[in-house]
């Protein structure tokens, strides 16, 4: 246990107890599925296609609400955590309603799980932020099958750049990019962890993945300022908060097939 994911566990152990575990059972009751904080609609992005009849794995999946909608299309997920608690909740709801989830308590990095053993590995804001890139993505390219996809979100590298350590978002660039890896917002709190495009894009392919997609979310009109969000809404309407990164193992990289560059790539702003 590395002193960040002992950081995280506590983090996510604390926040169970004030809002992830009262909130659960609202989010697997729900049929739509959604992205980040910004609550865009997958049938707007369609970034999944269909899941029916794939094995799949979430890394650092929380209370797993994100996992159950998967399941009710279909999916045979098993759900990865760190925090106890957090997987407590899970297993509770998973009782409730009965979609056939399991659950490993387990750090995202070292799964305890054979090679290619799943169609599709995803995170929304669990091993995507809060383990670090350089160990989870080959994990995850080692938990695949060949042909298989990783499909994380995260907050945007321009929210990183423009959040100080303390308060929201700025309309102004506060954070260098250089080096960006390793986040601490305070001693008291968890550890984030976050890169620029340009070494996303490198780490993946070294780790043996095909970029298909990187889809830019904006906040909605009808989405309000949220005390626990880094930032506000009305920042979120301008730049983009947060960013799905979707990717393919074993298959020709796109970039190299485009003397453009850009083959391969699907930008959307909702």
């Amino acid at each position: 246990m590395t002193d960040y994911l002992a950081r995280n566990r506590a983090e996510w152990t604390k926040a169970n107890t004030e809002y992830t575990d009262a909130r659960a059972e609202e989010s697997w009751a729900r049929d739509e599925m959604s992205w980040g904080m910004c609550g865009v609609p997958d049938a707007e992005l369609e970034v999944l296609g269909e899941v029916a009849g794939k094995d799949v794995i979430e890394l650092g999946c929380g209370t797993a609400y994100f996992g159950a909608w998967l399941a009710k299309r279909g999916a045979r997920v098993t759900g990865v955590d760190i925090t106890p608690a957090q997987l407590a909740t899970a297993r509770r709801c998973e009782e409730q309603f009965g979609l056939g989830l399991e659950f490993i308590e387990a750090n995202a990095e070292e799964v305890p799980l054979p090679d290619a053993s799943f169609d599709l590995a995803f995170s929304e804001y669990g091993a995507s932020i809060w383990c670090d890139p350089y160990r989870w993505v080959p994990e995850a390219a080692r938990l695949l099958r060949p042909g298989g996809e990783l499909v994380f979100l995260r907050n945007s590298t321009l929210l990183m750049l423009c959040s100080p350590d303390e308060g929201k978002a700025e309309e102004r660039l506060v954070r260098s990019q250089r080096g960006l890896h390793r986040v601490e917002w305070r001693d008291d709190e968890g550890v984030e962890f976050h890169l620029g495009h340009g070494e996303w894009i490198r780490l993946l392919r070294e780790s043996g993945f095909a970029v298909e997609g990187l889809w830019e979310l904006h906040a909605a009109e009808s989405v309000e300022d949220h005390e626990y969000y880094p930032f506000s809404a009305d920042w979120a309407r301008k730049w983009p908060a947060e960013e799905i990164w979707k990717a393919r193992k074993g298959a020709e990289t796109p970039l190299a097939a485009s003397t453009a560059g850009r083959t391969g790539f699907a930008r959307a702003a909702v």
